[in-house]
C-alpha cells in the first residue's frame, strides 16, 4: 500500500530525524568538493558503464503525471517539438515516442556513455529523434537546437545533479530554445526525501547537497528555492508543489516517505 498527496507544506520530520539532520554538520573538503566538480562527467560515465541501461526503469509515468504534454496541443495530433534535457539512458524518451506519433524529441546528456546508449537502443530513429552529448552548464543548446522552436522541455531528476551554483545557467540555456508561451516540465527530489535522510555523516556538500559513494551527487529541493531559481531567469510559474508519498513495505513492515517537487515553469 501507499498514500500520496501534493501540496506546499515540507514533510514533518519524526524527532530522530530532525536531530540527525542537525547534527551533520560537517561539510567535505573543498580540495574534494572541487575534485568532484571536476570528475562529474566521469563520475557519471562510470556509472553508466556500472549499471549500463539497467538502473532505471522506463518512465510510462510521464505522460500520466505530465498531462501538459496533450494539453499544450492547439490539435489532437499535432506535431510537437519536445527537449529532454538530461535524458540518460532514454528510460523517458523511449516510452514518449512509443506513446505519441507525434513527437519530435531532442535529447542531450552530460555522459557520453549515455549518449552512446541511445543511440544504439533499437527504438533509436534519427527522424524522429536527436541526441547529442552536452553539458548544460557550458555548453549552448543553439549548436543543436534552433532558437524558440522547443514545445515541451522535460527536467526530470536533472538538476539535482548539478552544483547550485551552476543550476542557473542550465535555466538560462534551455529558455533560448523554448518557444515563447512554452512550459519546462520540472520533477526531482524534495527537500526531506527518504534518499536524503539515508545519507551518512561525511556526505554533505552544502546545505540539502550531497555526494553518494559513486561521486555522483544530489541536491534536495525546498519549493521557495525553485521557485526563486526559475523566477531568476525569467520564467513565470504555473505549479509547483511537493508530491508526498509513503510507500508501506507490509512484509518487512518498512515505511519509505519519498518527497518529489513536481513543477511547471512558463516563458513569458
Amino acid at each position: 500500500g501507499a498514500f500520496q498527496k501534493r501540496g506546499h507544506s515540507t514533510r514533518i520530520l519524526s524527532p530522530e530525524e530532525a536531530e540527525s539532520l542537525a547534527k551533520d554538520r560537517v561539510l567535505v573538503s573543498e580540495f574534494k568538493q572541487l575534485k568532484l566538480e571536476k570528475e562529474a562527467q566521469k563520475n557519471w560515465d562510470l556509472f553508466y558503464k556500472r549499471n549500463s541501461t539497467n538502473f532505471f526503469k522506463d518512465r510510462h509515468w510521464t505522460t500520466r503525471e505530465f498531462q501538459e504534454l496533450k494539453a499544450c496541443r492547439e490539435f489532437a495530433d499535432q506535431k510537437l517539438t519536445i527537449l529532454e534535457a538530461g535524458c540518460g539512458v532514454g528510460n523517458c524518451l523511449f516510452p514518449l515516442l512509443e506513446e505519441d506519433l507525434n513527437i519530435f524529441a531532442y535529447a542531450c546528456d552530460f555522459s557520453p556513455r549515455a549518449v552512446e546508449y541511445v543511440k544504439k537502443n533499437a527504438l533509436y530513429n534519427t527522424e524522429r529523434c536527436k541526441v547529442f552529448q552536452c553539458d548544460l552548464t557550458k555548453d549552448d543548446l543553439l549548436e543543436n537546437i534552433p532558437a524558440d522552436s522547443v514545445d515541451v522541455v522535460t527536467l526530470i531528476f536533472v538538476l539535482s545533479a548539478i552544483h547550485p551554483d551552476k543550476m542557473h545557467l542550465v535555466l538560462k540555456n534551455i529558455y533560448k530554445v523554448l518557444k515563447p508561451g512554452k512550459c519546462v516540465l520540472f520533477r526531482d527530489y524534495g527537500l526531506y526525501d527518504h534518499a536524503m535522510l539515508r545519507f551518512k555523516s561525511g556526505s554533505k556538500l552544502g546545505e540539502n547537497f550531497y555526494v553518494r559513494q559513486d561521486g555522483t551527487r544530489s541536491y534536495f529541493f525546498a519549493e521557495e528555492f525553485l521557485s526563486q531559481l526559475f523566477k531568476a531567469e525569467g520564467y513565470e510559474q504555473v505549479v509547483n508543489e511537493y508530491v508526498q508519498r509513503e510507500t508501506v513495505n507490509r512484509k518487512e513492515d518498512l515505511r519509505v516517505p519519498r518527497v518529489f517537487l513536481q513543477s511547471k515553469f512558463q516563458k513569458p
